[in-house]
């Protein structure tokens, strides 16, 4: 399913929708039932706060580099922080106020953004495999 897809479904919110997209994609091996674990992050934590669509990126990149703990992953903290500076340099925020103030529609919610971030990750991703 496209990112779209799953969003617009209506039944997850962005950074699930991340995270299932990222899921498919990538062949994580994320169980449904731990979908979960990024609901809280939907709508920037419930209170606007960092962008939930990014953070499902995260969660993401997460399962696919860390093999035991962030803290052992050599580069992780570096990867999560690029990340980070490619969203924030496409969308001019990381902040779930400031994009939705800019990027929601009431027909579509966050798309542009959920969509952005789904794309900001799959490039991320591709510069990591091309990396030796």
């Amino acid at each position: 399913m496209t990112i779209r897809e799953i969003f617009l479904d209506g039944n997850y919110n962005c950074a699930e929708a991340v995270l299932l997209w990222a899921n498919e994609r990538y062949g994580l091996n994320v169980a449904p039932e731990d979908v979960r674990l990024v609901s809280g992050f939907g709508g920037g934590m419930g209170c606007g706060e960092n962008c939930g669509a990014l953070l499902g990126a995260m969660a993401a990149l997460s399962k696919a580099l860390v093999q035991d703990r962030a803290h052992t992953t050599p580069g992780f903290r570096e990867a999560c922080a690029e990340l980070v500076d490619r969203f924030r340099a496409d969308l001019g925020s990381i902040e779930c106020t400031e994009l939705k103030e800019k990027y929601r529609r009431p027909d579509v919610r966050c798309l542009c953004v959920v969509e952005r971030a789904a794309a900001i990750l799959d490039e991320y991703m591709q510069t990591l495999e091309e990396t030796p």
